[in-house]
């Protein structure tokens, strides 16, 4: 393999890897370790198995028909691409508000500057990066630098917090509880929403398609998970040692109390560069997938998709500076989160099986079978999700 091709589907790996490792990746995390104790062991286990059946099938599809999400659907059914796309973009936004607010408590705790500006200068450098001549270079590298400080100041925590690994171990196969919402919100923050498709098209932009390409993109889409789950491994196991020791952790945010409590005052400041880190890759890989569902749609779109993910990080950093936190539109796009797994990875299946799309492609039975499950399971949870979330937006 060329040494170009190698690290372009690692860029791809660890775009898809750091847009799941985000603010709301490190809470989830910290709570259901808290909640569940070395019993999250199993929950990880499921949610990487779910997680990899339902990349696999993307990426795959994505490389086979050399194509993006949207026009596949469009293919399908005139005007589902539209309505994937939408979908996308509006939860997207609406995360990429919280990202940015991650990127502004990260700056606060490491550099004592207010959230605001911390998530101002952030938006700021997101912005730099994609003005650059070689953006998705710069954007590949970034993420990938980002990604393995993440990784090893997770590392160093955990062995600060002394967790009980044996018990870990034993939990993770025979668990004390099973907890399926904790499985699909694990799920859904890790293959959820946009970010799934952030390398998929990655790939595609760089040239990486096609049947005869298929296993670099297979490696490369399960790299990606491994990558996120080795840093939830990680984190959980950092968090179990603090709780098995009898702390509390802050409901406010846990997992400041988790680097806190394990290494003090320098684990503090750990937190600070991990939530940042997390928190601005979050940033880049919601701008670029977001615009990436709708450049397809108009040729001036695509003459000018670098300023529209310039515009969707400005407008990200713009809310929350001026509203201070997530508005209360954040419930109702994580109800839609929720949903679009299901419904672009169904598209996906019936895509896999049109050869106007996927040409003389076969496409294995044991995945078509193993994303139809997801599609089921997701599906359900997801309209169990909105139906008691959306009162909550018009109280």
């Amino acid at each position: 393999m060329k040494q170009s091709n190698r690290s372009i589907l690692l860029g791809a790996a660890f775009l898809m890897a750091t847009s799941a490792i985000g603010p709301g990746f490190l809470t989830q995390t910290t709570y259901f370790t808290e909640t569940l104790l070395a019993s999250f062991g199993f929950v990880i286990l499921v949610s990487i198995i779910i997680d990899i059946g339902a990349q696999l099938n993307i990426w795959r599809i994505i490389a086979v028909s050399e194509r993006r999400t949207q026009d596949i659907a469009n293919m399908i059914l005139p005007g589902l691409g539209y309505f994937v796309a939408l979908l996308i973009v509006i939860g997207g936004l609406a995360f990429n508000i919280g990202n940015i607010a991650g990127a502004g408590l990260g700056s606060n705790v490491l550099l004592g500057i207010s959230p605001e500006i911390g998530a101002l200068l952030s938006g700021i450098i997101a912005i730099g990066i994609f003005l650059l001549r070689e953006a998705n270079r710069a954007m590949d590298r970034f993420t990938q630098v980002l990604g393995f400080i993440m990784i090893a100041l997770t590392v160093y925590v955990m062995f600060s917090a002394s967790p009980p690994v044996g018990e870990a171990a034993v939990k993770t196969f025979v668990p004390d509880k099973i907890d399926f919402i904790a499985i699909v919100t694990l799920v859904g923050g890790t293959v959820g929403g946009y970010i799934t498709f952030s390398g998929g098209h990655r790939l595609l932009d760089a040239g990486v398609k096609g049947v005869d390409n298929l296993p670099e993109v297979t490696k490369s889409s399960v790299s990606a998970i491994g990558i996120a789950s080795i840093m939830r491994i990680f984190l959980f196991l950092a968090t179990l040692g603090v709780v098995s020791q009898g702390f509390s952790l802050d409901p406010s945010n846990p997992p400041a109390s988790v680097f806190q409590l394990a290494a003090g005052d320098i684990g503090y400041k750990i937190f600070g560069v991990i939530m940042w880190a997390a928190a601005i890759t979050s940033v880049i890989g919601a701008a670029y997938t977001s615009v990436s569902f709708i450049r397809t749609f108009n040729p001036k779109l695509e003459k000018y998709h670098k300023w529209l993910i310039v515009a969707f990080i400005s407008v990200s950093t713009l809310v929350f500076v001026s509203i201070g936190k997530p508005v209360s539109v954040l419930i109702l796009a994580g109800a839609l989160n929720g949903l679009i797994l299901p419904i672009s990875l169904g598209v996906m299946l019936i895509a896999a099986y049109n050869r106007k799309i996927v040409g003389d492609y076969k496409h294995p039975l044991w995945l078509t079978v193993f994303g139809g499950v997801i599609v089921i399971a997701m599906s359900y949870m997801g309209i169990i999700t909105m139906i008691d979330q959306l009162p909550q937006l018009f109280q």
